[in-house]
């Protein structure tokens, strides 16, 4: 199995653990778990979910990965580069709603240059196919750049897209935020505002 391969895998597993685990109980001296109906499973799993999503900040002061992108040109671009501005990254797919959603509010924030956006497409295949789906939706300040092997995903142990991390001018996390985002509302410029 190559190394892409093996990637793709571990992340498929990450993404589809929780309901491969739903029926499971692993305290021995308790009886075993009742049956679930489907419709209980789901809501378990959903409850898993959401109790994922939302600010992180377990990983505060790590330090920037030195890891390298591509756009679909074959451009590269070094994260250790962007060091000396706050940064803000986001792990996203052309498949995910709620990634595709924040895009826009994204775009507004790379266009106000508060903070440097930096959006990291996590989907394999066609690397000509994100950047066709980015400039048809007018996002002229976001570029493809592209992580096919999923390597910032792993790094960050990230199980469920969008996931956005923060970085300060040195190049320290600041915080990580799981899931669905609004990153012009209030609430996303307190949030960045640590990053100063």
């Amino acid at each position: 199995m190559s190394s892409r391969s093996l990637k793709l895998a571990v992340l498929g597993l990450c993404l589809v653990g929780p309901v491969l685990l739903v029926g499971c109980d692993r305290q021995s001296d308790k009886a075993a778990q009742p049956a679930q109906s489907p419709d209980a499973a789901a809501a378990s799993v959903a409850a898993d979910t959401a109790s994922a999503m939302g600010i992180d900040r377990t990983h505060q002061g790590s330090a920037l990965p030195d890891l390298t992108f591509a756009d679909p040109s074959g451009k590269k671009l070094s994260l250790a580069s962007l060091k000396g501005k706050p940064l803000l990254i986001n792990l996203w797919a052309t498949w995910c709603a709620p990634c595709v959603k924040a895009l826009p509010t994204l775009e507004a924030l790379a266009a106000s240059g508060k903070v440097r956006v930096l959006t990291v497409s996590q989907d394999s295949g066609e690397p000509a196919k994100v950047a066709e789906f980015m400039n048809g939706r007018g996002l002229a300040h976001l570029l493809p750049w592209l992580d096919p092997d999923n390597d910032l995903a792993f790094h960050y142990n990230a199980g469920i897209l969008p996931t956005t991390v923060l970085y300060d001018g040195a190049g320290r996390e600041v915080w990580r935020f799981v899931g669905e985002q609004d990153w012009n509302g209030a609430e996303s410029a307190q949030l960045l505002a640590e990053a100063r």
